[in-house]
């Protein structure tokens, strides 16, 4: 039975993982290891410890469709508007870049949603808070290290993350990259930013003429949405969520700051965009160090053998050109 590792249960590691069980026609042992401990990476959604149904989506907001792209990956906007995880954009976003022909969708049940409707197609075995270590090759097959546990060992390994985390693996894999591939990714660039999530009561209302708003005149806060009203859910059983999203030069310059300062400031800055709103019930910060890329890679390495060269694929929704996918 082929044996293969997913790293990363972000959407290219969970489509990919679904693209496979879809593909291979033998007998096939997924898994999938992240870092993490839930499911998502940069479209990931928080719950509420006061009440898990009242959520926000701390990274992506919303999904963009272009002319180009809706053609191009018709079948996976077509599957997931079938199932209810994607629906088109209808709330009002302030200061939104709207072009001819893109489409806008939100996920009802979070953004995170998109990642596990791919993960559940995929029947992989999914483990949450293992990061890989070191890669090395053994007997023909790949050895695959985690900070604790035993090595286990896969005949395909996918790594599905940021170029410097790839990087920073130790082991054979260090040897198989060679040194243009070394630069390419290293000249690969990243924005860093924080969001703040805030939970709020039962039957609060945040009065305002706008789901989401991007602010332009703050140093600190470059987006707000009301969660709840940017994918038109209104409940009597949980509160509104909020969510704020900073600046990049505010990430850059606070991001090895204690998160529980930089929330401080953040909520400070918001009081001057939205005065007098409550005390939430429970907050969640998520520090983003690899937000987007300014620079990603655009070479296909076209080499397939698993004993001298790594491969880049790209898959459906790269707009957000922040993941890099390697294969062994």
């Amino acid at each position: 039975m082929l044996r293969v590792l997913v790293v990363g249960a972000g959407l290219t590691g969970s489509l990919c993982a679904a693209l496979l069980r879809r593909t291979v026609a033998g007998p096939l042992h997924l898994a999938l290891w992240d870092k993490a401990g839930d499911a998502g990476g940069r479209m990931i959604t928080a719950n509420s410890p006061q009440n898990p149904r009242c959520t926000a989506d701390l990274g992506a907001q919303y999904i963009t469709c272009t002319p180009h792209y809706a053609e191009k990956h018709r079948e996976f906007y077509e599957e997931l508007l079938a199932h209810g995880v994607l629906v088109p954009l209808t709330s009002p976003i302030e200061g939104m870049m709207v072009k001819e022909g893109d489409c806008n969708f939100v996920a009802p049940q979070g953004i995170s949603s998109i990642i596990k409707h791919y993960l559940k197609e995929s029947g992989a075995e999914v483990f949450f808070k293992q990061r890989v270590t070191q890669i090395n090759l053994r007997n023909n097959v790949w050895e695959v290290s985690k900070e604790t546990g035993s090595p286990e060992q896969f005949d395909l390994v996918i790594l599905t993350m940021p170029a410097p985390q790839i990087l920073e693996l130790q082991g054979d894999i260090v040897n198989l990259i060679t040194e243009c591939q070394r630069q390419q990714l290293a000249s690969v660039s990243y924005s860093s930013r924080y969001a703040l999530g805030l939970f709020y009561e039962v039957g609060m209302k945040i009065d305002v003429p706008w789901a989401g708003r991007y602010i332009t005149s703050n140093p600190c806060v470059r987006f707000i949405s009301i969660d709840n009203q940017k994918r038109s859910i209104e409940s009597s059983e949980f509160g509104p969520s909020l969510v704020i999203h900073t600046t990049v030069p505010f990430g850059v310059t606070h991001m090895e700051h204690r998160e529980e300062d930089v929330q401080q400031i953040i909520s400070q800055q918001l009081e001057t965009i939205l005065p007098g709103l409550p005390q939430p019930v429970a907050t969640k910060c998520q520090k983003w160090r690899y937000s987007q890329a300014h620079f990603h890679l655009q070479r296909m390495f076209t080499c397939l053998s698993h004993k001298e060269r790594l491969q880049h694929h790209q898959f459906p929704f790269r707009n957000q050109r922040d993941q890099c996918l390697l294969r062994l």
